[in-house]
């Protein structure tokens, strides 16, 4: 199916340019108008396409009133291409089936091509058309993705203007870099991958010999075998070689699968890893389809920005981002389950250095206050004073926030700030904070940010970090920071890092796809 849908993009390419134009383009040519008074009876036997029906209307209106997808000759080219799209939306992650299916199977018989072209058929693809876009563009509905944390915007396209450009361009429905992020499409081709490996029996469940903790290179064990060949699976390792000895081509994959998983690049098996490679392969598909969505969440353009800093939650990294590539990568702590951090976006505005933490009001009353009941001297070990009705913390290299903190200005009360808990930055899952993110190398961060400032040497930095005196430094040009969350993430061969889901999401919103289809 695959082929020939390629052949079909590759047919209408080739063929008449005139009969893939928009309407507006050759409306000479085409004769047959639409009778828009058919509209109501059209919705009222397909009940299912109402929620199109305004945009619809917006695309007659646009077109004249001709039809769309009839001419002189029949049925244009195009139709068959979107009918191919929308039958194999499976690829896309989208489980919803093609309403009213049979009447599609009957409409696209190879024998009803040149059919005569009634009000039905033409509204029939039509509304194919903006189903197969809310479905693989769009997604679902802003107050079904706010229902699972996601607060980041999303762009309101208009696919009535869109269908010009497909109709020029018809092998954009399977890639366009102005629709769909980038990643969306490494999950995909993951996707397949990961299906492919179901169709062929899927993988076993890996556990470590009776006595053994880890197995190292050098070691021999017939489980050894069983990594290799799992790790040959998802792309991990080239081949099989079916040996089962740990040997340094091993040894380097597994390293190479913890960077990706984004921890540290040790080179054993360990109990932890078994587990992680014995989940079922059907739940890692539902994993791909799930951040297929949130990816159908995001400005295409996200990283075209001359700089823009992303932290993904799930993965406890934060990345820096010059002209769409990373300069500068860190670990971060972020929101514990109590306290999550929040998926939104804004702008860093300004850098504080030598910070006072000004405790939130709900530690004031939850921890500080029982201390001081338990212990008068409770502020001054802490290095804390009142402040009116408030604490703070003063500044100094126990303060709670650092030696750094970088302010995006909003509502949440959200920001990027140092720590003095480096040990923290050990654990392969940091969700550990009352929300803010914790930078690991935030010393590093503002030295990063300040760069095109002569002014802001990196001994200017250490000197205001360790000033023990708050001051404020206002960058002379705002930068954007999107908070994310996504537990999958792929290369462009389709090898995928898997996070943890630290706050229980992605079972909401498999709920939500699998309920909205």
């Amino acid at each position: 199916m695959k082929y020939l849908f390629l052949l079909l993009a590759a047919c209408t390419v080739a063929t008449s340019c005139k009969r893939n134009e928009p309407a507006e383009v050759h409306k000479e040519t085409r004769t047959i108008t639409l009778d828009t008074t058919s509209f109501d009876g059209f919705f009222a036997k397909h009940p299912k396409f109402a929620t199109y029906r305004k945009e619809i209307g917006k695309l007659y209106a646009r077109h004249e009133s001709h039809c769309i997808w009839y001419d002189k000759a029949g049925r244009i080219d195009f139709a068959e291409v979107l009918y191919n799209a929308a039958t194999q939306m499976d690829e896309e992650g989208v489980a919803a089936p093609i309403p009213y299916a049979s009447e599609y199977e009957a409409l696209f018989d190879n024998d009803s091509r040149k059919s005569k072209p009634t009000a039905e058929n033409e509204l029939l693809i039509t509304s194919l058309y903006f189903f197969y876009t809310a479905k693989v563009y769009e997604g679902l509905d802003p107050t079904h993705s706010k229902e699972t944390g996601w607060y980041l915007p999303r762009d309101k396209t208009s696919y009535v203007d869109y269908l010009d450009k497909l109709m020029k361009e018809p092998d954009l429905i399977r890639k366009d870099a102005s629709k769909q992020l980038g990643q969306y499409y490494n999950l995909r081709k993951a996707l397949q991958r990961y299906r492919d490996i179901r169709d062929k029996g899927g993988w076993s469940v890996l556990e470590m010999p009776t006595g053994k903790k880890v197995l190292k290179p050098g070691e021999t064990d017939p489980l050894i075998a069983a990594v290799r060949k799992r790790l040959a699976l998802s792309g991990d390792l080239t081949k099989d070689s079916g040996s089962a000895t740990f040997d340094r081509e091993l040894e380097e994959a597994i390293q190479q699968y913890n960077q990706r998983q984004a921890r540290d690049a040790e080179g054993i098996i360990t109990p932890a890893l078994l587990s992680e490679w014995s989940v079922p392969v059907e739940d890692r598909i539902r994993t791909l389809t799930v951040n297929m969505e949130r990816c159908r969440w995001l400005a295409p353009d996200i990283l075209d920005a001359k700089e823009v800093i992303g932290v993904n939650i799930p993965s406890f990294r934060m990345a820096y981002f010059r002209d769409g590539k990373p300069v500068f990568w860190s670990k971060v702590v972020v929101g514990k389950e109590m306290n999550k951090t929040v998926v939104f976006s804004g702008k860093i505005s300004y850098l504080v250095f030598s910070p006072y933490w000004n405790v939130p009001t709900s530690i004031l009353e939850n921890e500080i206050k029982p201390g001081i009941a338990k212990d008068p001297d409770y502020l001054e070990k802490h290095n804390m004073e009142w402040n009116g009705p408030n604490v703070r913390q003063k500044p100094g290299d126990n303060n709670s926030l650092g030696l750094v903190k970088f302010m995006f200005p909003n509502t949440n009360n959200i920001y990027l700030h140092d720590t003095p808990a480096k040990s923290l930055f050990g654990r392969d899952v940091r969700a550990l904070s009352h929300g803010c993110v914790r930078v690991e190398k935030a010393r590093e961060l503002a030295i990063t940010l300040l760069k095109d400032d002569p002014k802001w040497t990196a001994d200017r930095v250490d000197r205001a970090m360790h000033a023990g005196k708050e001051s404020t430094y206002t960058l002379k040009r705002k930068i954007p920071v999107y908070i994310a969350y996504f537990t999958a993430w792929a290369d462009a061969e389709g090898r995928v890092a898997f996070f943890p889901d630290v706050y229980d999401r992605d079972r909401r919103l498999a709920g939500l796809l699998y309920e909205a289809n």
